[in-house]
């Protein structure tokens, strides 16, 4: 029997008793490549194999499960405007879209604190006239903001 390999092309010549009818796992002296060797048949059962062969793989194809005319079909769904129903999803993607977002939102919150803390700036001496308590902690307030503030630059230098 002559063999041939796949990948590199050589021929092998082999005893016909070497490959049984269930066949032999085979490998190639030159290349290494491996693969299953049946016995040569003759072309009348090569013909039935192969028709064997194309009815199994006609049997598995399968419609396809996601056509209008499917589901209509088999759900008794009716999809008319699938354009609509993908543009509908698309906007309300973009609506979903078009909020802050988290560093949006950290945007606006580090806005409010300088903001707060300015006007606490400004108004300090007024707040320490008529709470003379707090000036205790609106001093200590600011000290760790500034200890804050050294820390960055320190880290972005």
């Amino acid at each position: 029997m002559l063999l041939k390999c796949d990948s590199c092309q050589k021929k092998f010549v082999v005893p016909d008793s070497a490959i049984s009818k269930s066949g032999r796992l085979v490998q190639c002296g030159s290349c290494g490549n491996k693969w299953t060797q049946y016995p040569i048949i003759n072309n009348e059962l090569k013909k039935k194999i192969t028709n064997k062969k194309t009815s199994v793989l006609k049997k598995k194809n399968k419609k396809n499960l996601y056509t209008v005319e499917y589901l209509k079909q088999k759900h008794g769904l009716d999809i008319e405007n699938s354009n609509n129903l993908e543009n509908n999803k698309l906007q309300q993607n973009i609506e979903k879209n078009s909020g802050f977002g988290f560093y949006g939102s950290i945007f606006i919150l580090f806005i409010f604190l300088i903001t707060l803390f300015a006007i606490l700036r400004l108004t300090k001496e007024a707040i320490i006239q008529k709470y003379p308590a707090s000036e205790i902690y609106i001093t200590y307030l600011y000290e760790i903001i500034n200890i804050i503030r050294v820390s960055l630059t320190g880290l972005m230098s």
